[in-house]
């Protein structure tokens, strides 16, 4: 069944004046909070927001939907994404609600919601709000005397603080580590200077001012090049970049250059299983993952298992399967024994306590592997354009022969724009250059045709 609202990650769009409005927000908080209602306790919902000007206004409408139908809420305030995962479990909530589009720009935003558990909701549950959304609510509202309350809950950022510092060993401590850390003007401007701080760490915390209208502008994960001039300018050992809820990070080394999610996988999986604390034998990423990744992990005895792109698809595999470790070369990091989402901080985290205990630069420690070329392309689709058309596929097939065990093809279509992304990775440069080239001729010519 196609879905209306939800997309990959919640709901997500222009706000006020697009897709997200309050009245859409309200109706979410309504809908929510009548498939949560399970039991005959008081329920409640915990809600967070990162740092968009549009925030306060889906916050409020979230607020009233919930209240409208009889759920209290708890207001956080500004907060990671898997900070608001955390607390919702924490703190017993029924249903818990991320305000962010992530690493969009400030005139996006998005609603993320997770369940008593923590985890994000399956697509079936987000089907069955979708149908509640678009149907009559108003003969299911609460009582005047059942409305619910609401309460801004002080000192959730120290319940974070002390959560993500006790991911590490107790003795621990980032004593004589000078950090330059990018917050993107968004959700953990506050939380992750004073948890670095608090670890005892030189901080310098950069992108920690947000407007309203500076989330991710020219900073943060997605854009690390004023992150990596800090790190040089200020002759620091280590960089850290969040993106606008800080679920993802990139690293940047002494040196000012960028460490991606696969290095990054690479130096937790190889730390987990010196510790022995790998649950299986290996981690999932997606299939953009770099093939250099893999060797790496072979080269230690673990193995690689591939979803497809999108962190849920990457948890999901992990809870079916057992494993602890998973990611994607973004720097959205699953580290399921801490957390039940992505969590760049405690990622970063983790990173940083192996470079502590080896007592070696980030440029030795995170470069565990020589990435192989890759080449990306994008095809724009035409009007029902798909890959399984026989010429289309008989070019996939030829490109992975002529590969021929040294390189790997993917070609998907893109989740958020009508374009066919080709990519492929290998030894020899030229070749995954000309395979890459050949697909996406015959994709333009079957559009054109």
């Amino acid at each position: 069944m196609a879905r209306k609202y939800f997309g990959t990650d919640g709901i997500r769009g222009k706000a006020n004046n697009g897709k997200l409005n309050a009245e859409l927000a309200m109706r979410v908080g309504m809908a929510a909070g009548l498939l949560f209602q399970r039991g005959d306790h008081r329920h409640r919902v915990l809600i967070g927001k990162d740092t968009r000007l549009s925030g306060y206004l889906i916050e409020n409408a979230l607020t009233a939907g919930f209240l409208s139908v009889g759920l209290d809420v708890l207001l956080v305030g500004p907060m990671p994404t898997p900070a608001v995962a955390m607390l919702t479990r924490s703190m017993r909530a029924d249903i818990g609600v991320m305000i962010s589009a992530s690493h969009n720009p400030y005139d996006d935003n998005g609603i993320k919601l997770f369940g008593p558990d923590g985890y994000k909701l399956s697509d079936e549950i987000e089907l069955q709000i979708e149908e509640l959304i678009d149907s009559d609510l108003s003969r299911r509202l609460a009582r005047s005397a059942d409305v619910g309350r609401a309460k801004r809950i002080e000192g959730a950022d120290a319940r974070y603080i002390e959560f993500a510092k006790r991911t590490l060993p107790k003795n621990l401590q980032f004593d004589g580590l000078r950090v330059v850390v990018d917050c993107a003007n968004g959700a953990a401007y506050r939380v992750a200077p004073e948890a670095l701080w608090e670890l005892g760490a030189d901080v310098i915390a950069i992108g920690a001012e947000p407007d309203g209208f500076n989330i991710n502008k020219e900073c943060g994960s997605t854009a690390p090049e004023m992150l990596c001039r800090k790190v040089r300018e200020m002759r620091a050992d280590i960089g850290i970049a969040l993106d606008g809820d800080a679920d993802r990070v990139i690293i940047v080394d002494e040196k000012g250059y960028v460490v991606d999610g696969d290095q990054l996988i690479a130096v937790i999986a190889h730390s987990f299983k010196e510790d022995g604390l790998l649950a299986r034998d290996g981690v999932v990423t997606t299939v953009m993952s770099n093939l250099g990744l893999e060797r790496y992990l072979a080269g230690i005895g673990l193995k690689v298992a591939r979803t497809p792109v999108g962190d849920r698809y990457v948890l999901e595999h992990m809870r079916e399967h057992g494993f602890n470790v998973g990611g994607e070369p973004s720097g959205h990091i699953i580290l399921s024994d801490y957390t039940t989402t992505g969590d760049g901080f405690i990622a970063a985290l983790q990173v940083m306590a192996v470079v502590k205990r080896q007592g070696r630069p980030v440029s030795e420690v995170c470069r565990r592997f020589e990435p192989l070329p890759q080449v990306l392309r994008n095809v724009r689709c035409g009007p029902g354009q798909s890959l399984d058309a026989p010429q289309v596929q008989a070019a996939i097939d030829d490109a992975s022969a002529r590969l021929n065990g040294n390189g790997r093809v993917v070609v998907r279509p893109s989740g958020t724009e009508p374009v066919i992304r080709i990519m492929a990775e290998g030894d020899d440069p030229i070749l995954i250059e000309q395979v890459v080239n050949d697909i996406a001729g015959v994709l333009t010519g079957s559009v054109a045709a």
